[in-house]
């Protein structure tokens, strides 16, 4: 794929390198990638950066091409694809699979099932994850194709162009029915991994609305405006209603056995075609049993 821009009389670029940084809003990492690779272009030809640009140039770059991936196992893991095109992958993740491989997770991790696919359809990529999930929270996860979607991506996230919205159940029934948690969150001393409120943490602003209530538990629907390590989980268990089995910040449940969160909701802008894409993931299984069961 490339992406390619032809020069007018009212640009104001000097140089190959003005047109992909303002242009193609191309990171510096990912253009001395590119320039390594020899896939920077003026007017079909390979160039430099620093080349002179004038009306009628045409700039473009190959954002799409093989890359070696063999730093991943393959693993056959069935893969619930909710969208794919060129560009993008995006999974229904279930829980209790890691995203990316660890010591823990060398071949049973859901990267490694993504590079099994690709393998299988012939696609030397490799394995680029937008959005992360732990380990037992189920839903919406993208993988992007090249780096530039990536890159593209993740600046929607920054933006919050790109937007994430949850559904989960908590203990108990929340005094107000929609409200925004506004608490810093730091890692906690003494933990790699656990992370608390705090008043010299970074922020985290989290807003919510109950759907339903049943049996002293709430189903709440989310969205987050910061994507803080676990945000949600933080916050709820700081207000006093942690999420039903989520044994790090709250307690076991007989009800469930994991955190009962999942990322149901996701909309962009596809970095190509500039179109909105929203896509949902149903509610598992294991959490819609909770609240049915009770009506």
């Amino acid at each position: 794929m490339n992406l390619s821009y032809q020069l007018d009389k009212n640009d104001c670029y000097d140089n190959v390198l003005h047109v992909l940084k303002e242009q193609f809003l191309l990171s510096d990492r990912l253009i001395t990638k590119l320039k390594k690779a020899n896939k920077i272009y003026l007017n079909d030809l390979p160039t430099y950066t620093k080349k002179p640009v004038t009306v009628g140039d045409t700039v473009s770059v190959l954002i799409d091409f093989e890359e070696d991936n063999s730093n991943i196992v393959a693993t056959n893991i069935p893969l619930d694809i909710i969208y794919e095109d060129k560009y993008l992958l995006v999974i229904n993740k279930p829980s209790n699979i890691a995203i990316h491989p660890s010591i823990l997770h060398f071949d049973n991790s859901l990267s490694n099932g993504v590079k099994f696919y690709f393998d299988k359809l012939g696609l030397k990529k490799k394995i680029r994850i937008v959005n992360r999930l732990d380990k037992n929270t189920s839903g919406i996860v993208v993988f992007a194709k090249n780096e530039y979607i990536q890159e593209c991506l993740i600046k929607q996230m920054k933006t919050k162009t790109l937007k994430k919205e949850y559904l989960t159940i908590v203990e108990g029934i929340l005094e107000s029915k929609a409200d925004t948690l506004n608490f810093p969150i730091a890692r906690k001393e003494g933990s790699i991994i656990e992370r608390t409120v705090s008043s010299n943490g970074d922020s985290a602003i989290t807003h919510y609305d109950v759907v339903r209530e049943f049996n002293s538990l709430s189903l709440v629907h989310i969205t987050l405006e910061t994507g803080r390590t676990h945000q949600i989980r933080v916050h709820f268990s700081h207000i006093g209603h942690p999420i039903l089995g989520d044994t790090l910040y709250g307690r076991p449940s007989e009800l469930i056995n994991r955190q009962a969160l999942h990322s149901y909701k996701l909309s962009f802008i596809h970095p190509i075609t500039k179109k909105i894409i929203t896509l949902e993931a149903p509610i598992p299984d294991d959490m819609k049993f909770i609240y049915t069961k009770e009506l």
